[in-house]
Protein backbone atom coordinates (compact mmCIF):
# COMPACT_ATOMS: atom_id res chain seq x y z
CA UNK A 1 0.00 0.00 0.00
CA UNK A 2 3.02 2.36 0.77
CA UNK A 3 4.80 1.45 -2.41
CA UNK A 4 1.20 2.43 -4.24
CA UNK A 5 0.98 5.67 -2.64
CA UNK A 6 4.31 6.76 -3.07
CA UNK A 7 3.88 5.95 -6.73
CA UNK A 8 0.96 7.74 -7.29
CA UNK A 9 2.31 10.60 -5.52
CA UNK A 10 5.25 10.71 -7.57
CA UNK A 11 3.09 10.53 -10.62
CA UNK A 12 1.14 13.59 -9.35
CA UNK A 13 3.99 15.42 -9.12
CA UNK A 14 5.63 14.42 -12.52
CA UNK A 15 2.52 15.45 -14.04
CA UNK A 16 2.16 18.64 -12.23
CA UNK A 17 5.69 19.84 -13.17
CA UNK A 18 4.55 18.85 -16.67
CA UNK A 19 1.83 21.06 -16.81
CA UNK A 20 4.05 23.60 -15.25
CA UNK A 21 6.33 23.51 -17.74
CA UNK A 22 3.88 23.47 -20.68
CA UNK A 23 2.39 26.68 -19.19
CA UNK A 24 5.81 28.45 -18.70
CA UNK A 25 6.13 27.62 -22.49
CA UNK A 26 2.69 28.62 -23.13
CA UNK A 27 3.16 31.85 -21.55
CA UNK A 28 6.78 32.44 -23.31
CA UNK A 29 5.96 32.17 -26.83
CA UNK A 30 2.39 34.05 -25.99
CA UNK A 31 4.37 37.00 -24.37
CA UNK A 32 7.17 36.53 -27.42
CA UNK A 33 4.31 37.20 -29.97
CA UNK A 34 2.61 40.00 -28.57
CA UNK A 35 6.06 41.81 -28.01
CA UNK A 36 6.52 41.16 -31.81
CA UNK A 37 3.20 42.81 -32.42
CA UNK A 38 3.68 45.40 -30.72
CA UNK A 39 6.91 46.48 -32.33
CA UNK A 40 5.51 46.23 -35.80
CA UNK A 41 2.62 48.42 -34.74
CA UNK A 42 5.50 50.88 -33.15
CA UNK A 43 7.06 50.53 -36.72
CA UNK A 44 3.66 51.38 -38.72
CA UNK A 45 3.18 54.50 -36.43
CA UNK A 46 6.45 55.32 -36.97
CA UNK A 47 6.02 55.72 -40.45
CA UNK A 48 2.61 57.26 -40.45
CA UNK A 49 4.48 59.79 -38.66
CA UNK A 50 6.65 60.60 -41.12
CA UNK A 51 4.73 62.68 -43.25
CA UNK A 52 5.01 65.43 -40.21
CA UNK A 53 8.92 65.12 -40.74
CA UNK A 54 9.24 69.26 -41.76
CA UNK A 55 7.67 70.33 -38.42
CA UNK A 56 9.94 68.05 -36.27
CA UNK A 57 13.08 68.85 -38.56
CA UNK A 58 15.14 70.55 -35.55
CA UNK A 59 14.86 66.99 -33.55
CA UNK A 60 16.08 65.35 -36.12
CA UNK A 61 18.99 67.33 -36.23
CA UNK A 62 19.33 66.90 -32.92
CA UNK A 63 19.35 63.48 -32.61
CA UNK A 64 21.49 63.25 -35.52
CA UNK A 65 24.52 64.81 -33.56
CA UNK A 66 23.45 62.88 -30.56
CA UNK A 67 23.72 59.27 -32.52
CA UNK A 68 26.35 60.64 -35.22
CA UNK A 69 28.75 63.09 -34.10
CA UNK A 70 29.40 61.92 -30.45
CA UNK A 71 29.40 58.34 -31.17
CA UNK A 72 32.51 59.35 -33.47
CA UNK A 73 35.11 58.62 -31.13
CA UNK A 74 34.01 54.85 -30.29
CA UNK A 75 33.69 54.32 -33.45
CA UNK A 76 37.03 55.51 -34.55
CA UNK A 77 38.46 53.53 -31.70
CA UNK A 78 36.82 50.40 -32.66
CA UNK A 79 37.73 50.67 -36.49
CA UNK A 80 41.17 51.08 -35.96
CA UNK A 81 41.51 47.78 -33.83
CA UNK A 82 39.21 46.30 -36.52
CA UNK A 83 41.20 46.90 -39.42
CA UNK A 84 44.42 45.97 -37.81
CA UNK A 85 42.55 42.96 -36.76
CA UNK A 86 41.78 42.30 -40.25
CA UNK A 87 44.69 42.73 -41.67
CA UNK A 88 46.62 40.14 -39.06
CA UNK A 89 43.76 37.61 -39.88
CA UNK A 90 44.13 38.01 -43.88
CA UNK A 91 48.02 37.76 -43.65
CA UNK A 92 47.77 34.70 -41.32
CA UNK A 93 45.23 32.95 -43.44
CA UNK A 94 47.07 33.97 -46.86
CA UNK A 95 50.77 33.05 -45.86
CA UNK A 96 52.11 30.51 -48.55
CA UNK A 97 49.20 30.42 -50.13
CA UNK A 98 48.48 33.87 -52.61
CA UNK A 99 50.92 36.81 -53.42
CA UNK A 100 51.01 40.10 -51.37
CA UNK A 101 49.00 41.90 -53.63
CA UNK A 102 45.69 40.15 -52.95
CA UNK A 103 46.04 40.95 -48.71
CA UNK A 104 44.90 44.67 -49.61
CA UNK A 105 41.83 42.52 -51.59
CA UNK A 106 41.18 41.07 -48.78
CA UNK A 107 41.13 43.46 -46.11
CA UNK A 108 38.75 45.56 -48.40
CA UNK A 109 36.46 43.31 -48.69
CA UNK A 110 35.89 42.32 -45.45
CA UNK A 111 35.82 45.21 -44.15
CA UNK A 112 33.69 46.89 -46.87
CA UNK A 113 30.75 43.99 -46.52
CA UNK A 114 30.78 42.46 -42.94
CA UNK A 115 33.60 44.07 -40.21
CA UNK A 116 32.48 47.71 -41.05
CA UNK A 117 28.91 47.62 -41.26
CA UNK A 118 28.43 44.93 -38.36
CA UNK A 119 30.82 46.14 -36.19
CA UNK A 120 30.16 50.30 -36.06
CA UNK A 121 26.28 48.71 -35.64
CA UNK A 122 27.03 46.95 -32.59
CA UNK A 123 28.82 49.49 -30.80
CA UNK A 124 26.46 52.23 -31.62
CA UNK A 125 23.67 49.67 -30.05
CA UNK A 126 25.83 49.50 -27.19
CA UNK A 127 26.31 53.22 -26.67
CA UNK A 128 23.06 54.80 -28.29
CA UNK A 129 20.52 52.05 -27.87
CA UNK A 130 20.83 51.79 -24.33
CA UNK A 131 20.89 55.20 -24.15
CA UNK A 132 17.24 55.67 -26.28
CA UNK A 133 15.62 52.90 -23.47
CA UNK A 134 17.25 54.89 -20.45
CA UNK A 135 16.12 58.39 -21.94
CA UNK A 136 11.94 57.15 -23.07
CA UNK A 137 12.18 54.91 -20.24
CA UNK A 138 12.96 57.47 -17.81
CA UNK A 139 10.42 59.49 -19.37
CA UNK A 140 7.76 57.00 -19.21
CA UNK A 141 8.29 55.29 -15.38
CA UNK A 142 7.74 59.56 -14.61
CA UNK A 143 4.72 59.89 -16.52
CA UNK A 144 6.48 62.24 -18.83
CA UNK A 145 5.51 60.78 -22.09
CA UNK A 146 1.42 60.73 -20.25
CA UNK A 147 1.85 64.29 -19.66
CA UNK A 148 3.01 64.77 -23.38
CA UNK A 149 -0.22 62.48 -24.55
CA UNK A 150 -2.76 64.88 -22.26
CA UNK A 151 -0.94 67.59 -23.98
CA UNK A 152 -2.43 66.44 -27.26
CA UNK A 153 1.34 65.62 -28.24
CA UNK A 154 1.84 62.41 -30.40
CA UNK A 155 4.91 60.95 -28.33
CA UNK A 156 5.16 58.88 -31.34
CA UNK A 157 5.80 62.00 -33.56
CA UNK A 158 8.32 63.96 -31.31
CA UNK A 159 10.09 60.96 -29.66
CA UNK A 160 10.66 58.21 -31.60
CA UNK A 161 10.51 59.44 -34.83
CA UNK A 162 13.13 61.81 -35.02
CA UNK A 163 15.10 59.26 -33.33
CA UNK A 164 13.99 56.40 -36.45
CA UNK A 165 15.37 58.99 -38.88
CA UNK A 166 18.68 59.69 -37.23
CA UNK A 167 19.53 56.28 -36.54
CA UNK A 168 18.18 55.64 -40.64
CA UNK A 169 20.87 58.32 -41.59
CA UNK A 170 23.55 58.74 -39.66
CA UNK A 171 24.33 54.97 -39.10
CA UNK A 172 25.63 54.77 -43.01
CA UNK A 173 27.81 57.97 -42.39
CA UNK A 174 29.56 56.57 -39.41
CA UNK A 175 29.96 53.08 -40.91
CA UNK A 176 31.76 54.78 -44.43
CA UNK A 177 33.87 56.50 -41.42
CA UNK A 178 34.66 53.55 -39.81
CA UNK A 179 35.63 51.86 -43.23
CA UNK A 180 38.09 54.78 -44.25
CA UNK A 181 39.62 54.36 -40.53
CA UNK A 182 39.55 50.85 -40.65
CA UNK A 183 41.50 50.85 -43.79
CA UNK A 184 44.60 52.95 -42.49
CA UNK A 185 44.49 50.41 -39.68
CA UNK A 186 44.97 47.35 -41.59
CA UNK A 187 47.57 49.43 -44.04
CA UNK A 188 49.57 50.68 -40.07
CA UNK A 189 49.57 46.59 -39.95
CA UNK A 190 50.21 45.33 -43.70
CA UNK A 191 53.23 47.83 -43.73
CA UNK A 192 55.41 47.88 -40.45
CA UNK A 193 54.34 44.40 -39.64
CA UNK A 194 54.00 42.24 -42.29
CA UNK A 195 56.29 44.12 -44.27
CA UNK A 196 54.59 44.91 -47.47
CA UNK A 197 54.77 48.23 -49.35
CA UNK A 198 51.92 51.15 -49.23
CA UNK A 199 51.91 50.75 -53.21
CA UNK A 200 51.33 47.01 -52.80
CA UNK A 201 48.41 47.61 -50.18
CA UNK A 202 46.85 50.47 -52.40
CA UNK A 203 46.86 48.01 -55.40
CA UNK A 204 45.48 45.31 -53.56
CA UNK A 205 42.62 48.08 -52.27
CA UNK A 206 41.97 48.68 -56.36
CA UNK A 207 42.57 45.09 -57.33
CA UNK A 208 38.92 43.50 -57.99
CA UNK A 209 37.17 46.44 -55.95
CA UNK A 210 33.43 46.27 -56.58
CA UNK A 211 31.21 49.29 -55.77
CA UNK A 212 28.66 46.41 -54.58
CA UNK A 213 30.76 45.59 -52.02
CA UNK A 214 30.29 49.36 -50.63
CA UNK A 215 26.94 49.26 -50.90
CA UNK A 216 25.83 46.22 -49.73
CA UNK A 217 27.53 47.69 -46.48
CA UNK A 218 25.75 50.65 -46.53
CA UNK A 219 22.54 49.30 -47.21
CA UNK A 220 23.10 47.14 -44.57
CA UNK A 221 24.07 49.84 -42.22
CA UNK A 222 20.67 51.82 -42.87
CA UNK A 223 18.90 48.65 -41.78
CA UNK A 224 20.97 48.40 -38.68
CA UNK A 225 20.21 51.86 -38.03
CA UNK A 226 16.35 51.39 -38.52
CA UNK A 227 16.92 48.11 -35.88
CA UNK A 228 18.76 50.38 -33.33
CA UNK A 229 16.44 53.28 -33.02
CA UNK A 230 13.71 50.89 -33.00
CA UNK A 231 14.54 48.54 -30.19
CA UNK A 232 15.65 51.11 -28.11
CA UNK A 233 12.35 53.47 -28.42
CA UNK A 234 10.33 50.03 -28.23
CA UNK A 235 11.89 48.62 -25.05
CA UNK A 236 11.72 52.61 -23.31
CA UNK A 237 8.25 52.81 -24.01
CA UNK A 238 7.67 49.64 -22.85
CA UNK A 239 9.60 50.33 -19.32
CA UNK A 240 7.84 50.09 -16.28
CA UNK A 241 9.11 49.52 -12.63
CA UNK A 242 11.25 52.61 -11.66
CA UNK A 243 14.75 53.24 -11.86
CA UNK A 244 15.00 48.80 -12.29
CA UNK A 245 12.58 49.04 -14.86
CA UNK A 246 14.88 51.68 -16.76
CA UNK A 247 17.88 49.52 -16.85
CA UNK A 248 16.11 46.17 -17.55
CA UNK A 249 14.83 48.38 -20.59
CA UNK A 250 18.15 49.78 -21.71
CA UNK A 251 19.80 46.23 -21.74
CA UNK A 252 16.98 44.65 -23.38
CA UNK A 253 17.23 47.00 -26.35
CA UNK A 254 21.07 46.12 -26.12
CA UNK A 255 20.38 42.51 -26.76
CA UNK A 256 17.76 43.10 -28.85
CA UNK A 257 19.29 44.92 -31.79
CA UNK A 258 22.59 43.11 -31.46
CA UNK A 259 20.22 39.82 -32.43
CA UNK A 260 18.63 42.02 -34.87
CA UNK A 261 21.72 42.87 -36.37
CA UNK A 262 23.39 39.63 -36.82
CA UNK A 263 19.85 38.15 -38.25
CA UNK A 264 19.59 41.36 -41.01
CA UNK A 265 23.20 41.13 -41.55
CA UNK A 266 22.81 37.42 -42.99
CA UNK A 267 19.23 38.37 -44.58
CA UNK A 268 20.95 41.23 -46.64
CA UNK A 269 24.17 39.60 -47.01
CA UNK A 270 21.99 36.87 -48.91
CA UNK A 271 20.11 39.10 -50.82
CA UNK A 272 23.12 41.65 -51.96
CA UNK A 273 26.30 38.97 -52.28
CA UNK A 274 24.95 35.63 -53.37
Amino acid sequence: MLLRGSAGDDGAKLNRDQSSYVRAVGRAVITGFQQWGSAFILLGRIVLSLRHLPRQFEQVVLQMMAMGVHSLPVVVFSAVFTGMVAAVQAAYQMQGLVPSIWLGTGICRAILTELGPVLTALVVAGRVGSGIAAELGTMKVTEQIDALETMAVDPVEHLVMPRFVAGAVMSPVLTIFANFIALIGGWLVAVLSVGITTQVYLDGLRFHFHTRDLMGGIIKSIFFGVIIATSGCFHGFAAEGGAAGVGRAATKAVVAAAVMILIFDYIVSAWIFR
